[in-house]
């Protein structure tokens, strides 16, 4: 049985879609089959694993409105462990249309029921918002993890996106768990990214990844390619960083038989 793991957060420009392609790629990498999905209109996970939008006919939206089933929606990628569940322009609409719809938070949840028996890992790559798709991506999700930037405002909203996670184990999806507080845009030569790190380690402790996301040259090349950067450059920092994050989870999920002191390459 697999695991549906979101990847969210209200305040835009922190990574989440960085993250989603690159974690995913990741895992697909070191041999789990892993589905990414892409749950935000703009469609920059999509155009990022290599499809461009435009072009696709069918995506998201057609699993949660027209019933679509997700088999017949999702595409392969060059990745043997990777396939991709694609968005286009049309998720736009997809909320206003389900407001009526009866159980509207737990129609993507009802949409995925197969694909966990079919795939180690899902990741959801969300919109940067609060809105209806994004609590069905936690309402499907068996974990969420939150990227956040290492600048002044990184707490900024973080406050608000767990009183949704709150509300959302409380009323909709009570084994929803926060797979962890992730790190991104990390410079070691800005003492402001040092404090944030410290700040954010000592609000939420054991909830925050060993593994910080560094900024990084070729992280912000691989989109413009289509590729993800272990595809683009396996021997870059952006690469290693991401391969570490994907032990971790790994080994938070007790999928591995590595010691602490082994999660790092």
């Amino acid at each position: 049985m697999g695991k549906i793991i979101t990847i969210a957060n209200q305040k835009g420009g922190v990574g989440k879609t960085t993250t989603a392609i690159n974690l995913a790629a990741s895992l697909a990498v070191l041999e789990f089959k892993t589905l990414l999905v892409d749950a935000d209109p703009q469609a920059n996970s999509t155009s990022g694993i290599g499809f461009d939008p435009q072009n696709v006919k069918v995506g998201l939206y057609d699993c949660l409105i027209n019933e679509r089933p997700a088999s017949e929606v999702i595409l392969k990628t060059e990745l043997s462990y990777l396939d991709l569940l694609p968005s286009n322009i049309n998720l736009v609409g997809a909320e206003l249309e389900m407001i009526d719809m009866p159980n509207r938070e737990r129609v993507m949840k009802k949409a995925f029921e197969t694909l966990k028996k079919e795939y180690d890992f899902v990741i959801i790559d969300c919109s940067p918002s609060l809105g209806l798709i994004t609590t069905n991506s936690l309402c499907a999700a068996d974990s969420i993890i939150i990227p956040v930037q290492c600048e002044y405002f990184a707490l900024e909203g973080l406050g608000k996106l767990l009183n949704t996670i709150r509300i959302v184990q409380r009323e909709l999806n009570k084994t929803l768990a926060i797979e962890g507080i992730l790190l991104t845009m990390y410079d070691s030569r800005l003492r402001l990214s040092n404090h944030v790190v410290e700040d954010v380690k000592m609000h939420f402790q054991d909830m925050v990844f060993d593994t910080i996301i560094p900024r990084n040259t070729k992280l912000s090349e691989a989109p413009s390619f289509g590729i993800p950067v272990i595809t683009h450059d396996v021997t870059s920092k952006g690469s290693t960083t991401y391969l570490n994050l994907a032990r971790e989870i790994l080994q938070r999920n007790g999928l591995t038989k590595m010691q602490a002191t082994e999660n790092k390459i």
